[in-house]
């Protein structure tokens, strides 16, 4: 379903009102650059079981597992380039009207698309460090080992490499959730984009932003357990959807400036 001008220009206002926005993303942003998300019909967890996969137990069990996942999502990580939505985010920064991003995703594509701040709550596959020694390895080493199809191995004691992604079972960085929590506390607009909003901590996010009287977007194709907090729920895709919402706050923003112009 379409949204209408009105809840357009709804968001629109809240935007134009707003001093500090943070924008929370999820999966949803990045599936119009062509990679897929985890948890829906056809997403990588129908593929891969998450619990052989993709926890902490069975990579330190067998780290092949999670490589050959890996394996499978590398191509689509390196190619992938940032849509329309990730531009729009940009946009507002430079607007003024995004002071961070805080992000699900692993893909990189905030950075690609010029965000200066971004805070990656599940880690990054761009660098990672030996399970036993903790000797730290870089993007471009991980990378001939990804192509090679072998497992990375640390250069000074031979264990495995664990890439510097958030595994189930693994707690989220405690420096990018502290800051995370900071801007969620003291944002007076969340938009939320691309988020199904199921995997916590990062879903508890908006609930603090709203316990803490911040406005709340949520753009996503499908309905969440919070909308019912949401100031402004829109609905569809966030390439779509951002793209209007900016050129409705472009448009206000003018109007506002010409009537002060003229008072």
């Amino acid at each position: 379903m379409e949204n209408s001008q009105e809840e357009i220009e709804a968001g629109a206002r809240i935007l134009m009102d707003s001093k500090k926005v943070v924008a929370l993303t999820g999966a949803g942003i990045s599936v119009e650059s062509g990679i897929p998300d985890f948890r829906s019909p056809g997403g990588i967890w129908t593929r891969y079981d998450p619990t052989i996969y993709a926890t902490l137990e069975s990579f330190v069990n067998d780290p092949s597992k999670f490589w050959s996942l890996a394996r499978d999502l590398h191509p689509l990580l390196e190619t992938a380039e940032p849509n329309l939505a990730h531009l729009m985010l940009v946009e507002l920064e430079k607007l003024g009207k995004c002071e961070a991003v805080i992000t699900q995703n692993i893909d990189n594509l905030h950075q690609k698309a010029g965000s200066g701040v971004v805070l990656e709550l599940h880690g990054t596959f761009r660098s990672g460090k030996c399970v036993r020694c903790g000797e730290k390895c870089g993007f471009e080493e991980l990378e001939e080992f990804t192509r090679k199809g072998s497992i990375p191995r640390c250069g000074s004691c031979g264990s495995p490499i664990k890439p510097d992604v958030v595994l189930f079972g693994e707690p989220l960085p405690p420096h990018v959730l502290k800051k995370a929590s900071e801007l969620a506390q003291t944002c007076d607009l969340m938009l939320v984009v691309g988020c199904g909003l199921e995997v916590f901590p990062a879903a508890s996010l908006p609930i603090l932003a709203h316990r803490k009287g911040g406005k709340l977007i949520f753009v996503n194709v499908v309905k969440t357990a919070y909308d019912h907090i949401a100031d402004v729920v829109l609905r569809g895709k966030a390439g779509e959807v951002l793209p209007k919402l900016v050129e409705e706050y472009r448009k206000l923003s003018s109007t506002g400036a010409s009537q002060r112009r003229h008072c």
